[in-house]
């Protein structure tokens, strides 16, 4: 049976992963910021299959409290085997251009409360020998555009944080894969007009799961993301600071 903490419950690809891991039996430990969702999840997610849900409520934006999250979640469980982070916001990037304060928002829920649960979650998993991490980024972070560099740069911080823990906990048996998805159909992107590019989070949690079973350390989702993102790390610089992105 699976030990798992998911960070960041209240996101649908997060939700999604967690009716996965359900099914499966696995015991879970829920963190977000509203009780009510929270709890409404957990009777659903025993519904589902899980052996057993617990939850706590977490602002995380307080760093202070970001790391004691994981050892809530061990006590809570008996264990730990895998750590989902999937907490993150879209900031105003027109707020943020016109007040430092929008940018250090985004970036201390983002990024920064990102990396003190990871920082716990990796001691954690180094001392056992064994363990997972799930982080979620975004393409967003491959390169800075005008219409988001705000959430970019917060999402490409957390990548190179975790390809330095990949680096560090490979000897440890210690898996960390990175999820960069797309748009996906959540209420976070919905006042984008997305079409054709727009995933489903159920398709979402599903390509984390056979990523996870795959061994892989970075996942574009969906898969063609992949293919869009190296054209556009590609183009020269002369060139792609004159488009409109």
């Amino acid at each position: 049976m699976k030990h798992i903490l998911i960070v960041g419950a209240g996101s649908a690809i997060a939700e999604a992963c967690a009716r996965l891991w359900a099914a499966e039996g696995a015991a879970l430990h829920l963190v977000a910021r509203d009780p009510a969702r929270l709890a409404a999840m957990a009777d659903d997610l025993v519904l589902r299959g899980a052996a057993r849900v617990s939850h706590g409520v977490a602002d995380l934006a307080r760093l202070d409290d970001a790391g004691d999250l994981v050892d809530a979640a061990r006590a809570a469980l008996g264990g730990l085997d895998l750590v989902l982070v999937a907490q993150g916001v879209l900031p105003d990037q027109r707020a943020c251009e016109l007040d430092f304060a929008a940018t250090r928002a985004a970036f201390e829920v983002n990024t920064l409360a990102s990396l003190a649960v990871l920082t716990r979650a990796a001691a954690l998993f180094e001392e056992q020998g064994r363990g997972t991490l799930v982080v979620l980024g975004s393409v967003a972070g491959d390169r800075g555009r005008g219409s988001n560099y705000v959430y970019g740069a917060s999402k490409a911080a957390l990548e190179v944080f975790a390809s330095g823990l990949r680096n560090r906990l490979a000897r440890h048996d210690v898996q960390v894969l990175l999820v960069k998805p797309g748009f996906v159909d959540t209420p976070m992107t919905a006042a984008f007009a997305n079409g054709e590019l727009c995933a489903r989070p159920a398709d979402g949690g599903l390509g984390i799961l056979r990523a996870l079973a795959a061994r892989r350390d970075v996942v574009y989702l969906p898969a063609f993301w992949r293919a869009i993102m190296l054209v556009i790390r590609l183009l020269p610089e002369r060139v792609f600071k004159r488009l409109t992105l």
